[in-house]
């Protein structure tokens, strides 16, 4: 979960409400929803434990096409565009650790070839089986949490901010964000909780899945929100509102006015390994649905190839592949434009599956909550799906075409099976 959102978006965010307690709050909300999600999928993951998240539960309770579309989604911007977006992220703060004197004048295409080739190791080490990529996740995850303490504990303690910046000006008060505005800071908010139902993606892979994927989503989920609301005041604390607004290396300038240049690049270099964790997390469980919706005769059959270490290699490379190109041909804004609001749309899809496993008495594991936790998440994801495509129609519409386009693909694949 925590990876390019929490330390990109936030000033972009702010150029968007103009009001930081507006900013936090959202967090907060955004938190919330996310936790909804997770204790829905949690009953979601407990009945159907086996690979593919989005696409095992919506082939289940609904049809192969909605499955199937989810998992085209998933295999075109889901993953593979979050791949491309994290690794150009990570070049950025990269070079952002560099001397001043030693930044190459045309930086463009030396970050494009560091993204290009983060995404190759991560693919190399996935490829080579669940074992060895596993010890590197639980390493740089663990690594992560102890970063993102360090880089809290040490700016509240040490650093140069101010209680002011929480102030919100008069003019600011007189032009508040509009309910569009909203709706968009918090379809950006939920990209950077995206994640919070990842190991329903790995369910077949799970040991006594029953109890883990629920307690995993649900501990996943509430530490997040924890850590992204401390970042956010850390944020704000830092950096006086006008200096904040539009700033996508968001860490790295906080730390610059906490502390100074030197620790800018420290901290930078911090964030940048963080930012490889979710890299080598996205690469590992992406492979996953194409594998199940493939072995399902729902998506090209090389997909749920299995190489010697037992790990789905076909899908691996096709997800990097497609990750490289978005990298060649796009930039960081233009990749995470349409990639929120083709997120946002199955999820809802699946929630609703937990009233037809109710009203029908098959589910197995009633987490609590219900009806009220399911439908606020409903409800949220579908209004902030709304105000996004008010705000933002271009991008939206996009990302629907490509959701439409599925559709014959589905039904040819579908005819190749069956003869």
């Amino acid at each position: 979960m925590i990876g390019v959102g929490i330390f990109t978006t936030s000033g972009l965010l702010l150029a968007q409400l103009h009001d930081p307690l507006l900013l936090l709050i959202l967090w907060v909300v955004g938190g919330a929803i996310a936790f909804s999600g997770a204790l829905s999928y949690g009953e979601l993951g407990a009945n159907f434990p086996r690979a593919g998240g989005d696409y095992a539960f919506l082939s289940e309770l609904f049809s192969p096409l909605a499955g199937f579309l989810s998992g085209w989604v998933s295999f075109l911007v889901g993953f593979s565009a979050p791949v491309a977006a994290t690794s150009l992220a990570f070049s950025e703060y990269l070079l952002r650790t560099l001397p001043d004197m030693y930044l190459p004048a045309e930086s463009g295409m030396v970050k494009k070839l560091v993204a290009i080739t983060v995404v190759v190791f991560f693919t190399t080490t996935h490829y080579f089986g669940v074992r060895s990529g596993t010890g590197t996740q639980n390493f740089l995850t663990g690594m992560k949490l102890f970063l993102i303490a360090v880089l809290i504990f040490a700016g509240f303690a040490f650093g140069e901010g101010s209680l002011d910046h929480f102030v919100v000006s008069e003019a600011e008060k007189s032009a508040p964000a509009s309910l569009k505005s909203i709706g968009l800071a918090l379809m950006w908010i939920m990209f950077a909780y995206s994640g919070w139902n990842a190991s329903t993606y790995v369910g077949s892979e799970v040991v006594n899945p029953r109890k883990n994927i629920p307690r995993s989503l649900l501990l996943g989920t509430g530490v997040v929100t924890i850590l992204y609301l401390f970042l956010n005041v850390l944020y704000v604390y830092a950096l006086p509102p006008g200096d904040m607004k539009g700033v996508i290396s968001i860490g790295g300038e906080a730390t610059n006015f906490l502390f100074n240049r030197t620790m800018d690049q420290v901290f930078s270099l911090f964030i940048a390994l963080i930012l490889l964790s979710a890299i080598s997390a996205l690469i590992m469980i992406g492979p996953r649905v194409y594998y199940a919706m493939a072995h399902s005769g729902h998506f090209f059959s090389q997909a749920k190839k299995i190489n010697r270490a037992l790990v789905p290699g076909v899908s691996i490379l096709m997800q990097s592949g497609l990750a490289i190109l978005y990298i060649l041909t796009g930039t960081f804004e233009q990749i995470i434009t349409f990639l929120s609001f083709s997120l946002g749309i199955f999820p809802i899809l699946a929630v609703t599956g937990v009233f037809s496993l109710r009203i029908t008495g098959r589910s197995e594991l009633k987490m609590p909550g219900y009806p009220v936790i399911p439908a606020f998440f409903i409800l949220a994801s579908f209004m902030i799906l709304v105000l996004t495509f008010l705000e933002r129609p271009v991008e939206s519409s996009i990302a629907l075409g490509i959701i439409i386009g599925g559709i014959p693909v589905f039904y040819l694949l579908r005819r190749r099976w069956n003869r």
